[in-house]
């Protein structure tokens, strides 16, 4: 299996970098897996504080749409740190076998759909928190106003800067 350059990345003779395409893969790779580090620790910490929320006394007095979305964040937020977690093994299986390019490129894609679990865990502890604490009312309406920031925050500025650069 052979590497070959990322298709969203410009051509490495273009980007004022002078290194070659091996070069411009073990820095991307590095770069990806400072951007885990980080995201790692978040989902982990995110999922650990869901866990821990089942044990709370008042947990018995929430109603069916609590513990529906309860449930869902605990699915969702498990299921974000898995893979947020499965580069590593992609790493484990390619290590070796000359697909550094392979493992750039699905770990990107890896780190994107975590970020989507990331949002959408936060937006659910704040819908959940909201709810609890304002009424439903309220929780949507919180939860609507965090999926807006991450759209602003996360997609609309990096793709305005990336535009203007």
């Amino acid at each position: 299996m052979t590497d070959s350059p990322l298709p969203d990345e410009p051509d490495a003779d273009h980007d004022g970098r002078d290194e070659t395409l091996t070069e411009r893969l073990d820095r991307n790779w590095n770069e990806l897996l400072q951007e885990l580090r980080v995201i790692q620790t978040g989902t982990q910490i995110l999922t650990g504080f869901l866990l821990a929320a089942v044990f709370q006394s008042r947990f018995d007095e929430l109603d069916d749409f609590q513990r529906d979305t309860y449930l869902v964040l605990v699915v969702t937020s498990i299921l974000t740190t898995l893979v947020g977690l499965a580069p590593v093994s992609l790493h484990r299986v390619l290590f070796r076998r000359q697909a550094k390019g392979t493992i750039v490129r699905y770990t990107n894609r890896f780190v994107e759909v975590t970020l989507a679990g990331v949002a959408i865990t936060v937006a659910g502890i704040g819908l959940l928190i909201f709810d609890l604490v304002l009424g439903r009312a309220w929780g949507i309406a919180f939860a609507g106003f965090i999926f807006m920031v991450v759209l602003v925050i996360w997609i609309v500025v990096p793709r305005l800067i990336r535009r203007g650069i």
